[in-house]
């Protein structure tokens, strides 16, 4: 990497010289002539840099004096930041001037003995360079300011051509079929049929599983489907944890034990036909699979797991048929692809003569490697003249790519040479990640950050934004894939497939290391920059002298962090600019870490600490303080408000009772660059609390997500708040507010400010107030403007336990048992709304929802109003175009509601299910029903649920019969879109051998739950073989 990043630090040297700001630091301590000088010298390298990179791509005698001159360089740059640090802790100092100089006179680092050992420090490197100079020589290097290939150096790539999508596989059709009949018609004596795909890398053995597991007749087949990426460490427990969170699309606990994770798979996959998909199995011991494989066994037959391995050990170990071997594409449909992207921007060239020919021969050295294929298409992508695509066929490591031996690093290390080099050293130290890792993207950002990869060449632009603009950039070259948000609120993540990753560790060279389980510490070379180590591993013999970055991986199974090995980092490591220790388990950590005085991004977040060390104030470069999850602090460290380079501080404590000296509000003052999120807890303890808000000064934080917050704050969460009952004044000037959830657990406040006005808000949130009385001082039908502006981008609304909330508004109706009464406001654009534990007899009414509504012990004149409301022509709705709701009689009406997806219908004692209107509910997918006492046998209504996916029958006590072949309607035979059908705890329920009967014939039913029914005990034999049914429960026990 050291020719990619050599220019970068050349250029990070000379701008910092250039500033007044440093030369202001020469000025202090008598070094301006010296600094001077060496940004001359610096500079004059420079010049050369760009030609010396580009050379030792061929040329290993230029490669080897860049490594030479990176190490020289990198102590230049801790060089400058050891004086802006000083200048930094200097400009901190409290007191007066002459207490300033006085102080820094006495200091350890007394001012004439620093100046002394910074001079004898210029002077060693500036010999160094000279000397590294003049061998440069005899390289005739030439000074340029701008790539031989400026078009592509400089061109940013409109649009991306290597994304899977769907109907982008090349010539895999023959393979597709092959693999459908394996997974839907072969029968085996097994329930799971275990399919290995085998084949070296580069097949797109991946993107075939995936284009199968998506196909259409596959997801009507399989109830379950879960996709894992296994890799080279076949960790049982993470697999495991990972087909849960695949199939509940939920983040499991950390914390939860082996055993549990079983109960739990064991759980999901009984009974139910899955397909499952294991992807890159490297593990060949046979134990290590039958571990796994024995608790996937639990599922109904049919069910399927497809292997994807380079193994062919592998594939013979896990597979109950022929592995399936995957085989290059013809020269048809490589030509196909490599035609698809490489031309994607300017189609009339594809037909060219000269760029067909080219392009010929350029595929003849891809050997009908699909990945091949794609990377150098897309490079090319980027050359628009004939020239350019010249210049890539004479490339010498493209010719080492030959017919008979098919090398992807070569190929994949071409698209990394041609791009700009300050993208070169971002992607370089993603080689610290562990293979198939999650990467949390804006963390990504912040390393690159840390580490001073990102050149702000514009001042309005933040270096975070600038460090987006990068990622984009790489995944724009497909250096990342699977870019997304797996889970709401996550953040934007990605991964780097195995061969990216290789890649990676091969630019990255010695500058960075992996030292895992099986690893040795005292192994890492002495210009080893940057580490992924497991920190139990390190041991005196540990070199650490130039370490950058030391970070640990959460996966990386350790023990607790001791105190020598902390003593070993802060000895050692004293150029440190990252520092992640995240999930270790560690309670203290020393007083000592001040002397990391380079010190830009900590996190000891996930970890037992009851304290940060006292003179962390003294880490003034630090940008990143991450302590989220640190339940056990009591308090912050007095002298924090010092860190005024912090963007991020992920958590603030309030000292409680104040006996451990800690840190109050008012040292967020001075932290004005804070960004993203703040926690700040035990804010019902602050003492004097208007007068420590305002000391805060949160209003000034223009980049944080008075207190008071900064007006562009999206979200707002409220958790247990113990302060005054009154809501802070300054809630009304929150305007930009998109989220808001109030979470009561012991709060006192008697009702809310009115969000009616806030214009982008889209979800309110508000459980557990039990002291709410209200939430708007306004009438129902009093100023709130235009049916447009009130709550005009609402979406979800979510009113959880609030007993004392008899209205939404303080002033309520004359008549509020009148349910004729429709002139309140109204929701324009409401789609979900929840209700539980709210007597509310008023509020605003709700014509438009389209996703779901739950109503749960509150009362139902809300509904009534609106089912009987008409629409104003002005009320925007997302549902309907006509009236929403009307005429409202024990649910008689609802022909209105045509677009509603999902029903839940509970705690009606009094409600008559046969009489309700279903025909206007074609769209309902979910139906529930539960404690409904007049309910004897389905509705005849139910007819015309078409589209009805899932029924589910709870604690009805008046069921007597499901006459699913009743005459003149047999219901059940209409409901033909029907996946799941439950009825539980109907003690009354009787079921004969014709009512059953139906289920035979019913090809969409994929669960049938019969439980608690104890009036029927035994399914005939023949309902066994149930079209893909998966969860048949025909226990004594539960009957």
């Amino acid at each position: 990497m050291a020719e990619a990043i050599v220019l970068t630090i050349a250029t990070e040297i000379v701008t910092v010289l250039s500033y007044r700001a440093f030369s202001q630091i020469g000025l202090l301590w008598n070094l301006k002539d010296e600094l001077y000088d060496l940004e001359r010298t610096v500079s004059t390298i420079k010049a050369v840099l760009l030609d010396a990179e580009e050379r030792s791509v061929t040329n290993n005698l230029v490669k080897y004096w860049l490594e030479e001159l990176k190490d020289v360089l990198y102590d230049a740059v801790d060089l400058l930041d050891d004086f802006s640090t000083e200048a930094l802790r200097k400009d901190l100092m409290g007191g007066n001037k002459l207490t300033k100089e006085v102080r820094l006179f006495f200091s350890s680092s007394n001012q004439f003995a620093y100046c002394l050992k910074m001079r004898r420090k210029i002077k060693a490197i500036k010999a160094r360079l000279t000397s590294t100079e003049s061998k440069a020589k005899r390289f005739n290097l030439l000074e340029r300011d701008h790539p031989m290939e400026t078009s592509f150096m400089t061109k940013r790539r409109q649009q991306t051509s290597s994304f899977m999508r769907e109907g982008e596989i090349i010539g895999r059709d023959d393979d597709k079929a092959a693999l459908l009949k394996l997974m839907l018609e072969i029968e085996s004596e097994e329930n799971v049929y275990v399919i290995p795909i085998v084949g070296f890398g580069g097949l797109e053995k991946t993107a075939l599983a995936k284009f199968v597991y998506n196909d259409k007749i596959v997801r009507e087949n399989f109830e379950l489907r879960a996709w894992v990426y296994v890799s080279n460490v076949f960790d049982v427990k993470r697999i495991v944890k990972s087909i849960i969170e695949y199939a509940t699309g939920q983040a499991l606990d950390q914390s939860l034990e082996m055993d549990q994770l079983e109960k739990q798979l064991r759980d999901k996959i009984r009974g139910t036909k899955y397909l499952l998909v294991l992807d890159d199995i490297w593990n060949e011991e046979r134990e290590a699979w039958l571990s796994l494989k024995n608790l996937l066994m639990g599922g109904a037959k049919g069910s399927r797991i497809i292997i994807t391995t380079r193994s062919m050990k592998v594939a013979k170990i896990t597979g109950t048929c022929q592995p399936y071997v995957l085989k290059v594409l013809s020269d048809e449909n490589a030509w196909v692809l490599f035609k698809e992207i490489a031309f994607e921007q300017r189609s009339e060239d594809s037909t060219n003569p000269t760029f067909v020919k080219m392009g010929r021969q350029i595929l003849e050295r891809c050997g009908g490697v699909p990945l091949v294929i794609r990377t150098i298409a897309s490079t090319l992508s980027f050359k628009e003249t004939k020239e350019e695509w010249l210049s890539f066929i004479n490339n010498n490591e493209l010719a080492r790519i030959s017919e008979d031996q098919i090398n992807i690093m070569p190929t994949r290390k071409l698209s990394y040479n041609h791009l700009p080099s300050h993208l070169k050293h971002c992607f370089a130290y993603c080689r610290l990640y562990p293979k198939d890792y999650v990467i949390h993207v804006q963390t990504l950002v912040q390393f690159w950050i840390a580490q001073g990869y990102i050149n702000q060449l514009n001042p309005s632009q933040s270096l975070e934004e600038i460090g987006f603009e990068y990622f984009n950039d790489l995944v724009d070259r497909s250096f990342f894939e699977e870019v997304g948000e797996r889970f709401s609120r996550e953040g934007l993540t990605c991964k780097m497939n195995n061969l990216m990753h290789d890649l990676a560790e091969s630019v990255a060279g010695m500058e960075s290391g992996v030292v895992d389980v099986e690893g040795d510490a005292s192994q890492v070379g002495e210009n080893c920059r940057h580490i992924s180590i497991n920190p139990s591993l390190i041991n005196p013999s540990f070199k650490g002298k130039k370490l950058r970055t030391l970070l640990h991986f959460p996966n990386m199974r350790i023990q607790i962090l001791s105190d020598e090995t902390w003593d070993l980092i802060i000895a050692n490591c004293r150029c440190l600019r990252l520092l992640k220790l995240d999930d270790i388990d560690f309670k203290m950590i020393p007083r000592s870490i001040h002397k990391l005085k380079h010190l830009r991004y900590l996190d000891l977040s996930h970890n037992a600490l009851e304290e940060l060390p006292k003179k962390i104030e003294n880490l003034v470069n630090l940008t990143h303080l991450g302590c989220e999850d640190c339940n056990g602090l009591t308090h912050m460290p007095r002298g924090i408000g010092k860190l005024s380079s912090l963007e991020t501080l992920s958590m603030f404590v309030v000292d409680k009772d104040g006996s451990h000296g800690g840190a109050d509000l008012s040292e967020l003052r001075g932290l004005n660059n804070l960004r993203g999120e703040l926690r700040i807890r035990n804010l019902g303890f602050v003492k004097n609390a208007k007068e420590k808000f305002k000391a805060a000064n949160l209003e000034e934080k223009q980049h944080l997500n008075h207190l008071q917050p900064h007006p562009n704050l999206k979200e707002l969460c409220i958790q247990g708040w113990r302060g005054d009952a009154e809501f802070p004044s300054w809630i009304s000037f929150l305007t930009n507010l998109v989220h808001i959830k109030i979470w009561g657990l012991g709060s006192k406040f008697k009702h809310l400010p009115s969000f009616a006005q806030f214009p982008c808000l889209q979800d309110l949130v508000i459980c557990d107030l039990t002291e709410l009385e209200y939430m708007d001082d306004n009438s129902p039908q009093g100023s709130q403007g235009e049916p447009q502006s009130f709550f005009p981008s609402l979406k979800y609304l979510c009113l959880r336990d609030c007993p004392n909330m008899k209205s939404w508004w303080r002033k309520r109706s004359i008549d509020d048992s009148n349910e004729d009464d429709t002139t309140v406001m109204a929701f324009p654009c409401l789609s979900c709304l929840k209700i539980e534990n709210c007597p509310l007899t008023s509020m605003p009414l709700y014509p438009s929802l389209d996703d779901w509504l739950k109503l749960v012990n509150t009362s139902s004149r809300p509904l009534k109003q609106t089912m009987k409301m008409n629409m104003n022509p002005k009320t925007p709705s997302s549902s309907t175009s006509t009236l929403p709701l009307s005429k409202l009689k024990s649910f008689h009406y609802l022909q209105h509601l045509t677009s509603l997806k999902g029903l839940t219908i509970r705690d009606c004692k009094k409600i008559d299910l046969e009489g309700m209107q279903w025909e206007p509910l074609k769209n309902l997918s979910r139906l529930m029903i539960d404690k409904i006492p007049l309910l004897v046998s389905l509705p005849r209504g139910f007819q015309h649920l078409v589209q009805l996916k899932t029924l589910e029958i709870s604690n009805c006590s008046g069921l007597r019969s499901l006459p699913v072949l009743q005459k003149p309607i047999p219901v059940f035979q209409h409901l033909t879109s029907l996946e799941e059908f439950g009825v539980r705890n109907c003690k009354d329920l009787e079921l004969s051998e014709d009512d059953i009967q139906i289920f035979e014939g019913h090809t969409s039913l994929r669960y049938l739950t019969l439980e608690n029914i104890p009036k029927y005990r035994h399914l005939p034999g023949r309902c066994k073989n149930i079209h893909n049914s998966s969860r048949n429960s025909p226990t004594e026990g539960k009957m």
